[in-house]
Formats: structure tokens, sequence, C-alpha cells
């Protein structure tokens, strides 16, 4: 896990027990194929679940948080850490806006809700029907009408708050 320093570090600023910890990071070691000390978006793409997952590159961005195409290990827990049961429906539900808010402005505008849109149906739907759910979804989620046509973060919380996405974003570690 690196050094003495950084391992305290770690497991300070993450939700995990040290057992937790020490699993997690044989599992980052098994992705790290090429021992270089961070998971590339390749060696992420050798998980099964992320192969089959339309929002994997999506999702494989977000880990990487300093924006170096790597993933190393303080970044592999601190996003993991967010879908411990210990992490808040508030932190969980940021991750899910990240996802959407493709630009990184803080705000999910039309042009970001068509990128996740075909990031998540492909060729499945045309341009015309993906521009139609967008709409719909952009006139139905800025209920509060603040962000000029763009849905804030807190839109998003009150659109999604019945739907308790935040209790299936918890992964057993």
């Amino acid at each position: 896990m690196g050094n003495e320093i950084s391992s305290s570090l770690i497991a300070k600023n993450s939700k995990f027990t040290p057992e937790e910890l020490e699993r997690l990071s044989k599992k980052f070691k098994k992705l790290d194929l090429d021992k270089s000390g961070s998971i590339s978006s390749e060696e992420f793409m050798s998980v099964p679940e992320m192969k089959s997952n339309p929002l994997a590159q999506r999702i494989i961005t977000l880990f990487d948080s300093n924006g170096d195409g790597e993933v190393d290990f303080r970044e592999f827990i601190a996003t993991l850490s967010l879908f411990s049961v210990k992490s808040n429906k508030e932190e969980k539900l940021k991750f899910a806006f990240r996802i959407y808010d493709v630009d990184n402005d803080g705000l999910i505008s039309y042009k970001d809700l068509v990128n996740a849109l075909k990031m998540m149906v492909g060729k499945n739907l045309t341009d015309y029907q993906i521009n139609q759910i967008c709409a719909r979804t952009m006139t139905f989620s800025d209920v509060d009408d603040d962000a000029g046509g763009k849905i804030s973060f807190e839109a998003f919380s009150k659109v999604i708050e019945d739907m308790n996405i935040h209790n299936k974003m918890i992964l057993e570690f």
C-alpha cells in the first residue's frame, strides 16, 4: 500500500476499516496488471462489470481526480469510499450528479445530458429520440429554474430523492 505515512493518510481520509483497506489494496494490485502502481482505463476495463457498463469511461474519469489518465491507490480509495455504507446520501448523490455533468461545470446542461445519454444507449436510439428524451428531462428536472435552463445539484437531488438512488450505491468491501 505504499509507505507508512501515505497509508495512514489514506486510512484517515477513507471510510474503511484497516481490514477493508487491506482487501481493497489486494484488489487494486490485481487490477494493476502492469504493476505500475496505478490503474489505466484498459486495466479497469478488464473487470467484467466495467466492460458491460455503458458509463464505464465516464466512471473511470471520475475515479481519476487529478486527470493524469491513471488511477492511483489514493484516488481508488477516495472514490470507493463514496460507495461505503458509511458514506452519506449527499456524497453519493454528488457522485451520481457528476456522471451527468460531463463538462464538469457544476450544472447539467442539455449538452451534458445528450452526451451522457449517448454513452448509455450507444446507437440504440436516433439523435431525434435522444433529443426528445433530453428535452423532456430538462423540462421535468429544472424544477427550481434557478440555473438558467440547466439542472443544479439541488434540482437533481429533488428530482431523484424518491428513487432512493443513494441506497443502491452501496458496495460490499
